[in-house]
């Protein structure tokens, strides 16, 4: 269970970590199969680094049992219900989307700063809403030893403080997403950056407004970490006598 300083630092950064929420055997289970999924799809051998040859591999969803029993741990359950309340949000089927990344000279291409969209609009793209439509959490699952050198994601501390005045006055349908990145990368420009740094089988529960990047991997080890959502079961209830901490923290920064 997340303590009252864990779920005010949550509130008040953006971010809390849970140190060994997947016990380390089965983390070491899903590294396993994950490894034979990038084999798979992109050649790359676990003992051979030649066969690395692209600075990331994306894999989709990874539905194995072990990987079922990695998202759904007890700590991990009692941490959604305090962070997003019980009963709203939905057990996660699967892990997944994998931005595998290898340690190269190239640039990713995909570390620009933004934060995650929550659902899709009418003309399929990508949107975000102030009540968090489609999104209860961010998470990311790390699978393997990561670093400050093996591409751990940068998080800027407290910048979804900054994204709710942005979308104050979007509507039920809210933002596009591009557009709404476009605001809230400057906005959060000066917050302090943290990195995503830990051991196989830490997660980082994040706010769905919170703003990060990935970055090249200087290295020597690839780095496996999934960033799937928390689904909620509804949207955000920004007008309750009692908000959970998700909410806490969306009048927070409206109400700076």
């Amino acid at each position: 269970m997340l303590s009252e300083e864990q779920v005010a630092r949550f509130v008040r950064e953006g971010f809390v970590t849970l140190r060994r929420a997947v016990p380390a055997p089965l983390a070491e289970r899903c590294r396993d199969e994950l490894w034979e999924a990038v084999r798979a799809t992109a050649g790359c051998e676990r003992d051979d680094p030649a066969t690395w040859s692209a600075p990331v591999v994306r894999l989709g969803q990874l539905a194995t049992e072990s990987a079922r029993a990695a998202a759904n741990q007890p700590v991990l359950h009692e941490a959604f219900d305090q962070l997003v309340g019980n009963g709203r949000w939905l057990p996660r089927e699967a892990l997944g989307t994998w931005p595998v990344r290898f340690p190269s000279e190239e640039e990713p291409g995909d570390d620009g700063w933004h934060l995650e969209a929550g659902f899709a609009g009418e003309g399929g793209e990508n949107r975000v809403s102030l009540r968090s439509r489609g999104r209860a959490l961010l998470m990311l699952f790390l699978f393997s030893e990561i670093g400050p050198d093996d591409a751990p994601t940068r998080v800027r501390v407290g910048s979804h403080l900054d994204v709710p005045p942005l979308l104050a006055d979007a509507g039920e349908e809210g933002r596009e997403w591009f557009e709404l990145c476009g605001d809230a990368v400057p906005a959060s420009t000066g917050r302090p950056e943290e990195l995503a740094t830990g051991s196989p089988g830490d997660v980082l529960l994040c706010h769905p407004f919170l703003v990060h990047a990935a970055q090249p991997h200087h290295g020597t080890v690839p780095r496996f970490m999934a960033q799937p959502p928390l689904e909620p079961t509804g949207e955000l209830d920004l007008s309750g006598a009692d908000p959970t901490p998700v909410e806490q923290a969306v009048l927070t920064g409206l109400s700076e």
